[in-house]
């Protein structure tokens, strides 16, 4: 679809790679592409599998972009809270493939996925907004409330707890674990799999599980990007 992201459609599953060839930063582009990805798996897929580049599945919005000014970070941050959203409750099983590192934004995106299979490695995963002097957002803050074990709930939204793939399979942000070369099939396997389940009682379900969740979510989001994307009083 782009030089961003690819999109194939491999037997009623569609097939979404991100890779930017860096980081793969939730830009404003990338954020563009995974919406479009979105609705073309909802009109002409059974289930939807989404991995990232070797080693970095998804680094959380961008920065760079970010800091550009207050509005810009507003726009952004409101931008990739309805992509999520709209995945989160997606009638599609969502299946995610963790090909590395997926920190901050990349992190609420593994809490987006229905099933999520990660790799194996050196890799770091959690909400680190805490230590970078951030407050994470509500929208962050639900999210992790609905799908981390609530044990870890603390470390990993006000402690800015970073986990290794095993401890994050532990916290919630994956279901497993496995070795590199076993990924995409893993993966794959699991997203056929969804996809042989009856299409309307999956996505029936799914939505009335996480309708408070969102409705929340949206309810608040206005407000509370306002509150922390807004300059500090000196």
């Amino acid at each position: 679809m782009s030089d961003r992201l690819t999109y194939r459609l491999d037997d009623g599953v569609a097939v979404v790679t991100l890779d930017d060839g860096k980081a793969n930063a939730l830009s404003p582009a990338m954020l563009d592409d995974l919406e479009a990805a979105l609705q073309r798996a909802e009109s002409e897929a059974k289930a939807l599998l989404l991995f990232g580049r070797p080693g970095r599945f998804c680094a959380g919005f961008d920065l760079k972009h970010m800091m550009s000014s207050p509005q810009a970070a507003q726009d952004l941050v409101k931008r990739g809270a309805g992509f999520f959203l709209n995945l989160y409750g997606s009638k599609l099983p969502v299946v995610l493939g963790c090909t590395g590192h997926a920190l901050a934004g990349g992190a609420l995106l593994l809490l987006c996925g229905d099933t999520r299979v990660g790799v194996e490695g050196p890799f770091k995963i959690g909400l680190n907004e805490t230590s970078l002097g951030m407050q994470l957002p509500i929208l962050g803050q639900e999210l992790a409330r609905d799908r981390l074990d609530p044990r870890q709930l603390t470390a990993a939204v006000v402690q800015a707890r970073i986990y290794d793939p095993s401890g994050a399979a532990a916290a919630g942000y994956l279901d497993q674990v496995v070795a590199g070369e076993e990924l995409v099939a893993t993966a794959m396997a699991e997203a056929r799999r969804l996809a042989t389940l009856p299409g309307s009682a999956y996505g029936g379900t799914k939505q009335t599980l996480r309708a408070a969740t969102i409705e929340h979510i949206r309810n608040t989001l206005e407000a509370d990007i306002l509150r922390l994307t807004s300059p500090t009083p000196a």
